[in-house]
């Protein structure tokens, strides 16, 4: 009997490392039908899990109270499972370069609780030869096993998309692939038992690491040019949606839209892929470039709202600015390198120390990473002017009246900074707005 069988049968279990925004929903999905056993060593994040509540908002706090994830942060109950899956987060470092001490951590206490006759599956996104060269490595000394003899490995790329109700782990079509095709045969099968969209056997583990890596960098690449567009109009006195919108008439323009571009996967991705270009000899310059253009970003929208200010006849220094939304997306708790903090950035060098709003933010976490401290809604008045940056669903039901209010009663000018499109813009080209978007 084969391990996929005898995972079927309920006599192996699926071990999930990492139980993040992408390991938790696997993990939850794949309970559904096997035996898992899910990791981290978070102990604090185990024991909300354990209390049945979601914090990534994922999957949310009913189907966590459900299910038969067997949460710990022991990683000897590793050696109870024979087909481990690891999705934990592949960041940069300040200079950009690739951090992996999480996959290598992950790596050491997986190899550490490895037993013989394993599959070991890295979903997390990394450039190519990063699971062959540096993973398979660290999980030979650790177990003193043989990859290839005494344990095997493969590589299928997390595609799940934080904060999306509808592109899920269930609906995508999964990437798979192996180091033999006896691997690529169990890890396709495992993950078909989840994957209702079927899997995609790519033709090696390479293949499957760049085909992840190159997904997030061609989104890069599209985003920078919408945003590139965006700065040109806005010298034009042409609005850019207006634009994309008339454009987007003929049928194969592609639908990018400007925004700020953060998270863990587009801002991050295409550094891993030119890291390792640059390791080969090969300087990219068109991925750079847009990677440059949407680094900016945040401190375009400063400045704009700077001038703005100052055609509003409002001092900068001191002005009272409030920032709607900081995750790194909508409808997300996710903080980590939101791009909404660029903007905080760049105010506080003009003197301006914002308000900012996130109802749906890990204040926490927000609190930690970057000392900022969310305000209510409510607390949003006398305000010189307003940035709506994230489009919560929160924000989306705010009316003209709800805007009227956050402003200092009498103002000339209500200076109000749309990032995401989100507001009807007729409802403000009006005397006493300045209304700007991208």
């Amino acid at each position: 009997m084969d391990l996929y069988e005898k995972i079927v049968k309920g006599e192996e279990k699926i071990s999930l490392v990492g139980l993040g925004y992408v390991g938790m929903p696997i993990a939850v999905a794949f309970a559904r039908k096997v035996k898992v056993v899910g990791f981290d060593l978070n102990e604090k994040k185990i024991e909300l899990y354990r209390n049945g509540i979601d914090p990534t908002n994922e999957v949310g706090n009913e189907v966590i109270k459900n299910t038969s994830v067997d949460f710990t942060a022991d990683a000897a109950r590793l050696r109870e499972a024979r087909f481990h899956i690891v999705a934990v987060p592949t960041p940069v470092k300040d200079d950009h370069t690739p951090d992996l001490s999480p996959v290598e951590g992950a790596s050491r206490i997986l190899g550490q609780n490895l037993t013989k006759g394993s599959v070991v599956v890295f979903e997390s996104t990394v450039y190519p030869g990063v699971t062959e060269e540096i993973c398979v490595p660290i999980l030979e000394r650790e177990s003193g096993l043989k990859c290839g003899t005494d344990f095997k490995i493969g590589y299928s790329p997390e595609r799940i998309n934080p904060g999306d109700k509808v592109h899920r782990l269930e609906t995508i079509t999964k990437i798979v692939s192996g180091m033999d095709e006896e691997t690529l045969d169990t890890v396709a099968k495992v993950y078909e038992l989840v994957v209702e969209a079927g899997v995609y056997r790519a033709q090696s583990i390479k293949v499957a690491e760049a085909a992840k890596v190159i997904e997030n960098s061609q989104r890069d690449i599209n985003i920078a040019f919408m945003n590139e567009l965006s700065i040109i109009f806005h010298r034009m006195g042409i609005d850019t949606l207006e634009v994309l919108e008339a454009a987007g008439t003929k049928w194969n323009f592609l639908p990018f839209k400007p925004g700020l571009v953060g998270g863990h996967c587009i801002g991050v991705d295409p550094y891993y892929l030119t890291y390792k270009a640059d390791a080969l000899g090969y300087h990219s310059r068109i991925i750079l470039s847009g990677r440059r253009i949407n680094d900016e970003m945040g401190k375009y929208v400063a400045e704009s709202l700077v001038k703005n200010l100052i055609k509003a006849g409002t001092p900068v220094k001191n002005a009272r600015v409030a920032i709607l939304g900081f995750t790194f997306k909508e409808n997300c708790p996710d903080t980590r390198n939101t791009k909404v903090i660029d903007i905080c950035n760049e105010l506080e060098e003009y003197g301006i120390r914002p308000t900012v709003v996130d109802p749906a933010a890990d204040a926490a976490e927000a609190m930690r990473l970057y000392g900022i401290s969310f305000a209510e809604l409510a607390d949003v008045k006398d305000m010189d002017a307003v940035i709506v940056a994230v489009a919560h669903d929160q924000f989306k039901k705010l009316s003209r009246r709800d805007f009227d209010g956050f402003f200092r009663q009498g103002s000339e000018k209500k200076v109000l900074a749309d990032i995401k499109g989100l507001l009807d813009k007729s409802e403000y080209m009006t005397d006493d707005y300045s209304y700007w978007r991208l």
